[in-house]
């Protein structure tokens, strides 16, 4: 007798790790941030006083890239992520999927991430008109509060831990957060 695989398993997909990869260059971009732009404004070199508008872009970037694959976790049902089968089953209609990427500790720590890199690249994109060591400074402080909040979700809290083996449906999110408010709040809240 050979065993046949069963049909309705779904293959394993790299999402998760693709994003794990995503929070781990926000992580090495943060760094580069909040360190080459602080030396290069302390030394009077402007070569790494320029790399910080690039660098806050690409912090915020990568941590976009990490967030949109989590709320991809949640709309594809992949359970196998254990925050994706804590915060959503397959019932939960689409817009709480998405409002499960921030219904935890772990996506509200990425989320709150993904806003403070939103305004590191605000102030990238917006302070042309600053002397260049007042810029450099600024964002090297943004990028080491960056680095903090990756450095803590990536070793404390991380989103895409794997669940071994995969559920078959999740938990559900915390009902009191089934409400349309849930939506937009947390968002809101962290702008």
């Amino acid at each position: 007798l050979q065993h046949e695989p069963h049909t309705s398993e779904r293959p394993i997909v790299v999402i998760a790790e693709l994003a794990q990869v995503s929070l781990l260059l926000a992580l090495l971009s943060s760094l580069l941030l909040g360190v080459l732009p602080l030396w290069g404004a302390q030394a009077n070199r402007q070569q790494l006083m320029d790399l910080a508008r690039p660098a806050a872009q690409a912090v915020f970037f990568w941590v976009a890239v990490s967030f949109l694959l989590l709320i991809t976790l949640f709309l594809q049902d992949d359970f196998s992520v254990a925050y994706v089968a804590a915060h959503s089953n397959l019932r939960l209609p689409a817009e709480f999927k998405i409002a499960g990427a921030w219904g935890g500790h772990e996506g509200s720590m990425l989320l709150s991430t993904l806003m403070l890199a939103g305004w590191t690249v605000a102030v990238a994109l917006f302070s042309k008109s600053l002397p260049e060591k007042i810029v450099a400074r600024t964002l090297g402080v943004l990028g080491l509060l960056c680095f903090g909040f990756l450095l803590f979700t990536a070793v404390t809290s991380n989103p895409f831990e794997r669940l071994w083996p995969a559920a078959a449906d999740g938990k559900d999110l915390n009902p009191l957060l089934q409400d349309p408010g849930m939506i937009f709040h947390p968002p809101l809240l962290f702008m």
